[in-house]
């Protein structure tokens, strides 16, 4: 079918609209760049990059696509935000702060540690859900201490975790140890439920161990540090795998009354 002049005119304005901008032939024609017309920031890039996200997935995100989106040139986004990898950091970091933000999610136990995880984990949850596509960055993109593990990979929530159970009678091996369960469970669980949302998970990133920060503000990260980088997965697996088998067999239990 023969198109019509309208549809030739409509298909070369959607080409148009996908073209990357061209700031030096618009400073050639003596007009402003576009990047003069629009005003920049970094969060406002960043919460662009989390829309872009949200909306058509990780891997498509370009500094070029970021830069069409917010109506500038590619170029005029580095001002701000350096990289594409420094740009990922930030993302991690707006989305952490969200469930900072969080009303529900409290930064020390106020009525036991029960509640306190309850309250963490399902702040967590709500972040994954929020932003599906973006959360994989979470799990692996460590804006701080690479040696910690995912989701809570910020120092500061990572050191408010460790104070808080021992606040609760915890010991610094119960604590280690509550916080390599708490952490593999969020993170399995979420990975998979964001995934069935539209999530991409692979290939996650590779962790950079030497890119450590001065740890000086964090007393209680830097006292276990040593514990809290022991590799037990193994043990885990089979732990949670105990801990599944028990509650199957109460469900079992149950089933046969």
């Amino acid at each position: 079918m023969v198109g019509t002049a309208g549809d030739s005119t409509k298909d070369a304005d959607d080409s148009s609209a996908k073209s990357p901008l061209d700031a030096d032939a618009a400073v050639v024609r003596g007009e402003e760049r576009p990047s003069d017309r629009v005003a920049l920031s970094r969060e406002r890039i960043v919460d662009a990059a989390v829309s872009f996200i949200d909306d058509q997935g990780l891997p498509g995100l370009s500094m070029r696509r970021l830069g069409m989106l917010l109506g500038v040139e590619a170029m005029s986004l580095y001002r701000y935000v350096p990289s594409r990898e420094l740009l990922l950091d930030a993302i991690v970091e707006r989305i952490v702060d969200e469930m900072e933000a969080d009303p529900d999610v409290l930064a020390t136990p106020e009525h036991g540690w029960q509640d306190y995880l309850q309250r963490l984990a399902h702040g967590i949850r709500r972040v994954a859900l929020t932003h599906p596509k973006a959360f994989p960055l979470v799990a692996s993109r460590p804006a701080e201490a690479p040696w910690l593990r995912p989701p809570l990979r910020s120092l500061r929530w990572v050191e408010a975790f460790l104070e808080g159970l021992q606040s609760e009678g915890f010991s610094d091996q119960g604590t280690v140890e509550a916080y390599r369960a708490f952490t593999s469970f969020l993170l399995g669980n979420l990975l998979l439920e964001v995934a069935a949302l539209g999530a991409d998970l692979g290939p996650l990133d590779v962790i950079d161990e030497d890119a450590d920060k001065s740890l000086a503000p964090y007393p209680s990260v830097r006292r276990l540090k040593a514990e809290l980088r022991e590799d037990h997965s193994a043990l885990e697996f089979e732990d949670s795998l105990e801990n599944l088998l028990q509650r199957l067999a109460l469900i079992r239990t149950e089933g046969l009354h």
